[in-house]
């Protein structure tokens, strides 16, 4: 704001010299030379630090949203009904880089339009009643237009955002499948779909850019209407062909010259402001889907989720009173340590479900979980995580080389881990060993080389108790072999070993089998 209102000074300065020349009277060229420039000069740096003030303040904003995002992503235990991780990585990707120009463009020309138009419509009511009202007339035109726009704006650019989410949930559910994908010569029914889902949104974005462009259009008009009247008035007037929109005496030529040096300064902030409407669309659409990730923040994760010193106490496990996310009560169970059990049901009996609560994913809603002789809480999760060994049924991979995927910052015996996995001879085979880095989905890996990698992920450490989600599910017979042996060998050691499983050969090899019933 101060370096717009720097423009009225040097207004001031040219209309004081030129005036003086047109009038004859005594003029200091050189003095007003200087003082424009001198002014102009505080004008340039005032506004390089407004702009970088804007653009610290936008990515701080857009730094804490996205941390906000991500924190709650990792603490989130199950589904988010805000869609999949295409549409959360798209929000807070691509979409929150768009509060950046709200911030930075409409932030600044909504501040300056609260103040340099009614600054300047002061002084031209002071100057030329006449001049004041055309700016009064013609400059709530354009607000006014931008709030008949507003709406349509918002809603195009709402529509587009989720049409991004939606795009970026499907590329990464047929990027995960492009194995199911090719086997089944689905191929061209797949690049059909992806070819209408991007033509959608290459719709919806360019009704964004028609609201943006014909909007801008108008407001420019109404702006170049304005600044034309101001020019006629202040030329007849000059010329003695307008004798009336002065106080009093006739119009002079420093007051015509300060006019029309004001007129295109007073549409400015109103044009800025028109210019950046459009990221205000998109930034409102941005923050609705912010509020709506927010809205429902899910079952959050017990504890820190970070790395805690080991909860002492034999690893025994109770479950008395507990219920599935379903409501379906489950049995009372109570492990020993050193068992081998097998927990088996149908599908949706509620057996990923029991892993989670020894695991201290989440706390029961009902009943408790007891381990190591304490109750299961958020206060002692991080501790009891620790002594555990995690085999997820769907075998999944960081950013990182394989060697960081195995260890996850731990220490632990790593050839141990691949021989007792029987992967030492498929890590050795890749092409920088330990060192490559494979991609989310383990590529490099067939399916049954990634669910033994797993298992050496879960082992590495030693885990006083080692938890298997399916762990043989959809493997031919001697990888399932593979695996089971593995599980078992870490089962000799003396590790506690729990299996959610519909294999009925490794169920057999259990001592123990709890039969979670009928699913419901």
């Amino acid at each position: 704001m101060l370096a717009g209102l720097l423009w009225v000074g040097q207004a001031a300065v040219v209309a004081q010299a030129l005036g003086a020349l047109l009038a004859h009277e005594a003029a200091r060229p050189v003095l007003s030379a200087a003082v424009f420039a001198g002014l102009g000069a505080l004008r340039a740096v005032l506004s390089h630090l407004a702009e970088a003030l804007a653009q610290d303040a936008a990515d701080a904003v857009i730094r804490q949203a996205r941390l906000a995002i991500v924190a709650a992503e990792a603490q989130r235990t199950d589904d988010n009904p805000f869609g999949g991780a295409g549409a959360i990585a798209a929000l807070a990707g691509e979409k929150l880089e768009l509060l950046g120009p709200f911030l930075t463009r409409y932030g600044l020309a909504r501040a300056r339009v609260m103040v340099l138009p009614l600054v300047i419509l002061v002084l031209a009511f002071w100057q030329s009643w006449a001049v004041g009202v055309i700016f009064l007339v013609a400059g709530p035109l354009i607000p006014v237009f931008m709030a008949l726009i507003g709406l349509a704006a918002k809603e195009a650019s709402a529509r587009q955002m989720a049409e991004i989410g939606t795009m970026n949930d499907f590329l990464v559910e047929r990027l995960s499948a492009l194995v199911d994908i090719r086997l089944l010569g689905a191929g061209e029914a797949v690049k059909a779909g992806f070819a209408a889902q991007a033509s959608d949104l290459r719709t919806r974005t360019m009704a964004v850019l028609r609201v943006a462009f014909l909007s801008s259009t108008v407001l420019e008009l109404f702006a170049a209407i304005g600044v034309a009247m101001v020019a006629v008035y202040v030329g007849f007037s000059l010329l003695g062909a307008l004798a009336f929109g002065s106080w009093g005496a006739a119009l002079s030529p420093k007051a015509g010259i300060f006019l029309l040096l004001l007129a295109p300064e007073f549409f400015q902030p109103l044009r800025d402001l028109a210019a950046a409407w459009h990221d205000k669309a998109a930034a409102d659409a941005v923050l609705d889907e912010v509020a709506a990730h927010a809205a429902d923040p899910g079952t959050p994760l017990p504890g820190a989720g970070a790395q805690a010193r080991p909860l002492a106490g034999p690893a025994r496990v109770v479950l008395s009173g507990c219920q599935v996310p379903s409501g379906k009560s489950l049995p009372d169970i109570v492990i020993q340590p050193g068992e081998r059990v097998a927990i088996t049901g149908p599908s949706g009996a509620g057996k990923t479900s029991v892993l989670r609560l020894i695991a201290g994913l989440r706390l029961p809603e009902t009943g408790e979980v007891q381990v190591a002789g304490q109750v299961l809480s958020a206060a002692n999760a991080d501790a009891w995580r620790a002594r555990l060994g995690w085999m997820p049924q769907a075998p999944h991979f960081l950013n990182g080389s394989l060697r960081a995927n195995l260890t996850l910052g731990r220490a632990g015996d790593l050839p141990r881990a691949l021989r007792t996995a029987a992967v030492a001879d498929v890590a050795q085979a890749l092409p920088r060993g330990l060192n490559t880095r494979l991609g989310e989905t383990g590529g490099g890996l067939s399916g049954g080389e990634a669910r033994r990698m797993t298992l050496a992920r879960a082992i590495l450490a030693s885990p006083d108790l080692i938890l298997a989600d399916e762990p043989t599910a959809d493997l031919d017979p001697v990888t399932a072999a593979l695996v089971a042996d593995g599980l078992l060998a870490e089962a000799a050691r003396g590790a506690t070993l729990i299996v959610a499983t519909h294999d009925p050969a490794l169920a057999a090899r259990m001592d123990r089998v709890i039969d979670l019933g009928a699913a419901g």
